[in-house]
């Protein structure tokens, strides 16, 4: 072993499963900035190359779903992993091989004998795109209930239309609805639900809530939500923020934060990245919202 492998980390390792986006503002490419400004060291498995931009997406190309249980494998084998963030999988194929690396890291199944353990795992439920795309087929939603269902994920973050289709139910209209549909769906998976406040209207309140159902035996249990503050700002640049969100928490948690604590903490970084989005000028559509600006590093390529 290497000094450098054998030394403690001082980033935590956290890997994006997630698609493309050439534009930059989503996908996996918005996950690694993400990660990099919240001082994680970002790794990539490409699930879908995606044509979109601003305006729209424009083609879907799954990658085989040999290939990617070996990006996988080739990162599980060498590198320690203290987080994973979940986007989009595309395909029934994928979501199954994806399911069986997670239970092979809960099983502990390492390289050479070594033993390994399942990390924090947060899931983005890509179903349908801010423009209105649907990005994950049809028969591959029973699939992806079942991963949800299945124990190995620990927070899933499905924006309002993604809550209502995950749970069958008609997409509701007020706040209290929300919270109320996410708590049904945590009793029902087993898996907390970070709820967006994004997609409704007639408020300037865009306060999230991070929703668990807390099982005290059989059908009996209490609901814990915690309440993540915020207010609504006038942009069309939204592009990317599910990504952001799910990339933000996966993050915090890799680092050690309790789940509540990562939820507050990736709310107020939202917050700013939705805040400085129409300082980036990208594109003619749903602009992306600023990942790097709580960073430096912005300022560097006009000085």
């Amino acid at each position: 072993m290497s000094d450098a492998a054998a030394q403690a980390p001082t980033r935590a390792r956290v890997v994006s499963i997630a698609g493309t986006d050439p534009s930059g503002g989503a996908g996996l490419m918005a996950d690694l900035r993400t990660m990099a400004a919240l001082g994680a060291y970002g790794m990539g498995i490409v699930t879908n190359v995606v044509a979109q931009n601003t305006q729209g997406v424009y083609g879907v190309s799954p990658v085989e779903a040999e290939m990617v249980t070996a990006q996988l494998t080739a990162i599980s084998d060498d590198v320690t992993i203290d987080g994973i963030k979940i986007g989009m999988l595309g395909d029934a194929d994928i979501i199954i091989v994806v399911r069986e690396w997670l239970e092979s890291l809960a099983r502990g199944a390492g390289r050479n004998g070594g033993t390994l353990s399942r990390p924090p795992v947060v899931l983005d439920p890509v179903m349908i795109s801010t423009s209105g795309t649907r990005l994950l087929e049809a028969d591959a939603v029973e699939a992806l209930q079942g991963l949800i269902s299945s124990g190995l994920i620990d927070v899933v973050t499905p924006n309002i239309p993604e809550l209502a289709a995950l749970t069958g139910s008609a997409i509701p209209g007020t706040w209290a609805e929300v919270v109320e549909m996410a708590a049904e769906y945590s009793r029902r998976t087993g898996a907390r639900v970070y709820a967006k406040a994004g997609h409704l209207t007639g408020s300037e309140d865009r306060s999230d809530a991070l929703v668990s159902w807390k099982s005290e035996g059989s059908e009996n249990g209490s609901v814990h939500t915690v309440s993540l503050p915020g207010t609504l700002v006038t942009t069309k640049n939204t592009h990317g923020t599910g990504c952001t969100l799910s990339s933000a928490l996966a993050s915090f948690a890799a680092a050690g934060m309790s789940w509540d604590d990562a939820a507050r903490h990736a709310k107020i970084f939202m917050n700013g990245a939705i805040f400085h989005a129409d300082e980036l000028a990208v594109g003619h559509g749903h602009g992306p919202i600023d990942q790097l600006w709580n960073t430096t590093y912005g300022t560097g390529v006009n000085a």
